[in-house]
């Protein structure tokens, strides 16, 4: 008898085993038993041989006329050509290897009758009629007596087809299973026998057999639900004891306060909240006024408002005698913080100076670029208290940045950054940690299964301000070169409206790497992407007469902000740019976006870009050139992001095409993952409901000590890395 840790060796052979760990990296029991199939297959209706069609897959009965075989000419070998019929046609069955190797020529004598399976080809021998054959068909010989009801059973049977490697066949891993499933020794159940009842889930043993040898389709549909459970039930075991934790942990109270700066703030305020502003503001409040840490996801559409936001929440921390660390990705964007954060503040960021208000605060900027002076006294204002909010990139992550009080981290568009990332800035605070707030416009796959699967608490800023205009997003195929040539006359005409361009490449130059998270093609061979330096002069040509300026990550950071500010200024009529103005970038006066080979790009980045235009009162046109083939899976994606500008929709379409990553780990949507059955988007209910069930259960029992066979799961799945990436996530 096999238990589920019992290497294959020991089970299946030196040989067998080690072609699966070879092919497959399979090495226990347990891992080969969920090397689940990819699909199914049953071997379909009887067919009469006088319909046949070539390439349809078919189940006949017939009975056996002629066997021959013979030698093949071209190529050394033999092959066995056994004709059959079924009184309405006939159909030749075709193996092909060394003579005397095949059991069909004595299984399949004259006057057999069997059931033969598979895909029909057709070839045109010299005496001119079509034959139609089966190439190495999957056969069952059938006896007369039950001839009509085996055939039914043959056909009715459900057949696994595995994931496999060239180097190993299908076969292999089908019988191997079938050995293991026939020596397997199972633990009690560890699911609670009323947990199982509750919601009418199957025994484990019962579910192996069924998603590897199901007898019908039901019996599939009981073994799947099982399974599909014990996957969300396990991960949402070590988050329910992940968030009990983080319940336990120490954080510093930072409770409203009356009076203070942010009184001052929202009195200020030239425009009003909107309710979800309102709502998702309290909720932040009351997270801060808690003596436990804050780990909540701020969901924005591009535009919601998140910035307000996440403002207020800083404010009310100085208020309660504590800093704020904003971190953003790029260099860009944190001076587009900077500068947006003390415009809203106004004489509210000059604590200490000429003009300061009676509640007042000093922002800080600290990024990599910063000259020597202007860091010392950034890292001064940080480590002695001075600034309540400090701003910048990566740069805040490096161990001589230190804060007097840091009571919260806000992540903007957190998926730049890695765990031990994020993890290095709450490492800063002595004696506790720090509440976090993370923003995202668009999900990534990563953060939306994070979220669903309750690793984060949610708040979700549905409607736009007011004052914010529609975009309209077409698609510029490669079949309508009319619509590329009026581009450029659309350009002009904005200009001379007064209005501006942007205009994204996927890189800088044809030495250069993507900057962007450039999707890869499809398929096929494909020119590179179109770089800035190549677009330039054609821009010169076709926008004479216009100011072009140019912004990309290799310019030096003073470049980029002179650049930036001469934008904003109505200096410049276009901006040649690469994916650095993603997110961040604010610019009311620009009402145009055109993204330059848009199939290189990510549905998020997509949406980030097309978020840049209709920032104001004016409508926004965000046209997506492309060179992609209709019925392309690059044009499909590009057709749905012209299609919407719901960026909780767009992020649900990312999820299809990119998985969730493993939700465990540090690897990102795409690569490997822990759940095998389970899926976002088809199975959110089962999330719910293992999340319900899971959150009971470690509530009660903590430590798992009444429940040992889960505990034993759950140690399985959170080996060393996972447990790490959770403790620091």
């Amino acid at each position: 008898m096999a238990n589920l840790d019992e290497p294959l060796r020991k089970v299946l052979g030196d040989k067998t085993a080690k072609a699966l760990e070879k092919g497959l990296d399979l090495h226990t029991v347990g891992d080969l038993l969920h090397h689940y199939p990819r699909r199914y297959a049953h071997r379909g209706e009887l067919t009469q041989l006088s319909g046949l069609e070539d390439g349809e897959h078919v189940t006949v009965m017939a009975e056996v006329v002629k066997v021959q075989g013979r030698s093949l000419t071209r190529n050394p070998g033999y092959v066995l050509e056994i004709t059959v019929t079924d009184g309405t046609g006939e159909l030749k069955l075709s193996f092909f290897g060394r003579k005397g190797s095949y059991r069909p020529e004595k299984d399949l004598s004259p006057g057999t009758r069997g059931l033969f399976a598979g895909k029909i080809s057709t070839y045109r021998p010299r005496s001119g009629n079509v034959v139609r054959q089966l190439t190495h068909p999957q056969y069952k010989v059938v006896h007369e007596r039950s001839a009509e009801q085996a055939a039914q059973e043959w056909a009715d049977e459900i057949i696994p087809i595995y994931p496999s490697t060239k180097s190993l066949p299908i076969e292999t891993i089908g019988t191997s299973i079938e050995t293991v499933l026939t020596q397997l020794d199972l633990p009690a159940d560890p699911m609670p026998e009323g947990l199982l009842s509750r919601r009418g889930l199957i025994g484990l043993r019962e579910a192996y057999e069924g998603i590897h040898r199901p007898k019908s389709w039901d019996e599939l549909g009981r073994a799947k639900k099982r399974l599909k459970w014990d996957e969300a039930f396990v991960v949402q075991m070590a988050l329910a004891q992940r968030r009990l934790a983080a319940a336990a942990l120490p954080a510093k109270p930072r409770p409203p306060a009356f009076g203070g700066i942010q009184a001052e703030f929202d009195a200020r305020l030239p425009f009003e909240l909107t309710e979800g502003q309102r709502e998702v503001g309290d909720e932040i409040a009351a997270d801060l006024a808690k003596e436990h840490p804050m780990h909540r996801l701020l969901q924005g559409d591009v535009g919601a408002g998140k910035t307000v936001v996440a403002l207020r929440a800083m404010l009310q921390v100085v208020d309660g005698g504590g800093q704020a660390a904003l971190l953003a990705p790029t260099e860009v964007l944190a001076q587009q913080h900077y500068r947006s954060i003390t415009g809203m503040l106004g004489d509210l960021a000059l604590a200490g100076q000429i003009g300061g208000a009676e509640y007042a605060t000093r922002v800080a900027l600290l990024t990599g670029s910063l000259g020597a002076k202007a860091r010392k006294e950034a890292l001064l204002d940080a480590a002695s208290g001075a600034a309540g909010i400090v701003v910048g990139t990566h740069a805040l992550l490096q161990e001589s940045v230190q804060f007097a009080d840091l009571g919260l981290v806000v992540v903007d568009e957190q998926h730049r950054f890695g765990v031990e990332q994020r993890d290095a800035l709450r490492e800063k605070v002595g004696g506790g940690r720090p509440h976090v707030l993370v923003m995202t416009a668009t999900p990534i796959p990563r953060t939306v299964a994070m979220t669903v699967f309750g690793d984060l608490e949610t708040s979700v800023l549905g409607q736009l301000p007011a004052g914010r205009s529609e975009i309209q997003t077409h698609v510029v195929p490669p079949e309508k070169p009319a619509f590329f040539a009026r581009i450029w006359e659309r350009i002009k005409e904005e200009a001379a409206k007064g209005r501006q361009v942007y205009i994204v490449c996927p890189r800088i130059g044809e030495q250069e790497g993507d900057e962007g998270d450039a999707v890869a093609a499809e398929e096929g061979e494909r020119r590179s992407p179109l770089g800035i330096m190549e677009v330039l002069p054609k821009l010169e040509e076709l926008l004479d007469g216009l100011n072009i300026g140019v912004l990309h990550g290799k310019l030096h950071p003073d470049e980029k902000d002179a650049v930036m500010r001469r934008f904003t200024a109505k200096e410049l009529d276009v901006l040649l740019a690469t994916t650095v103005i993603e997110v961040g970038v604010d610019v009311p006066n620009a009402t145009v976006m055109v993204i330059m080979d848009a199939d290189r790009f990510g549905v998020s980045q997509l949406h980030q870009l097309r978020g840049r235009v209709g920032r104001g009162s004016l409508h926004g046109l965000c046209l997506l050139v492309t060179e992609a083939e209709p019925g392309s899976k690059a044009r499909e994606r590009l057709d749905a992001v012209a299609s919407t500008t719901d960026g909780f929709k767009l992020s649900r379409l990312d999820l299809e095409q990119r998985r969730e990553g493993d939700v465990l780990g540090a690897a990102q949507a795409g690569r490997a993952s822990s759940l095998r059955l389970l899926t976002l988007q088809r199975d959110e209910d089962v999330i719910r409901d293992a999340r319900e069930e899971a959150t009971a259960l470690v509530e009660d029992d903590p430590d798992l000590a009444a429940h040992p066979g889960l505990a034993t799961v759950l140690a399985s799945l959170l080996d060393e890395d996972r447990a790490d990436f959770l403790e620091k996530a």
